[in-house]
């Protein structure tokens, strides 16, 4: 999808919509990650569902690029070879779809956030990231999430490419929130001063997106 193209009117994003004005999957049980690994409302799957705005985005490697903008000392514009050439770091992860699948035990290999963050040096008055994907699909989240130990701009899933389904070449993982935090395809990272409302967010979603507090819509 282009960014020309507006992702709104998939059969997906009604059916979403429907879901947080009706608050399904929610269970109104609160779980503590201290004592239980599942979140409430979850179900464990073993393969790895997919979930789009209905196209999948064609990305080159030739044309490829990431870039971090905003309230950063440097910003940055990688191309995918650029990329490539970062420190790469491997994580283990579990990961929550707020449509109530979870999978245990991920292995991501790629680049970790603070890794990136490191090169970028956000200033002071950074408080927050808006991500944005090759689809139009924007997400927004604390840069100290964005900035956990586990968080990682993941190019491999399992030892192998990720997938263009599962948001390949490259798509951020963040693994304490709900997936949907986690942009597929992603091109662009803009570190801003307030928290503003992404695609999902302006469509009913959760602005934070807490599996263990069952933030799946909003409170408004």
């Amino acid at each position: 999808m282009s960014d020309e193209q507006n992702p709104a009117d998939s059969k997906l994003t009604t059916s979403k919509r429907r879901w947080a004005a009706e608050g399904k999957f929610l269970t109104g049980r609160i779980s503590r990650p201290e004592t239980e690994r599942l979140p409430p409302g979850q179900h464990l799957v073993k393969n790895w569902p997919v979930l789009d705005l209905g196209q999948q985005p064609v990305i080159s490697l030739d044309t490829w690029r990431l870039e971090v903008r905003g309230l950063v000392e440097t910003p940055l514009d990688f191309s995918w070879t650029a990329f490539q050439t970062l420190e790469q770091s491997t994580k283990v992860s579990d990961i929550h779809c707020v449509t109530t699948w979870s999978r245990y035990d991920n292995e991501w290999k790629g680049v970790s956030t603070r890794d990136l963050l490191d090169l970028a040096m956000p200033k002071p008055e950074a408080n927050y990231v808006m991500l944005t994907s090759h689809d139009g699909h924007t997400t927004n989240l604390p840069l100290a999430d964005f900035a956990a130990e586990d968080a990682i701009l993941a190019t491999s899933w399992e030892g192998r490419p990720l997938t263009r389904d599962h948001g390949g070449p490259m798509r951020l993982v963040v693994p304490h929130l709900y997936f949907w935090k986690s942009a597929k395809w992603l091109r662009r990272i803009d570190l801003i001063p307030a928290d503003h409302a992404g695609f999902w967010e302006k469509n009913g979603y959760h602005m934070y997106g807490d599996p263990w507090r069952e933030q799946r819509y909003s409170d408004d």
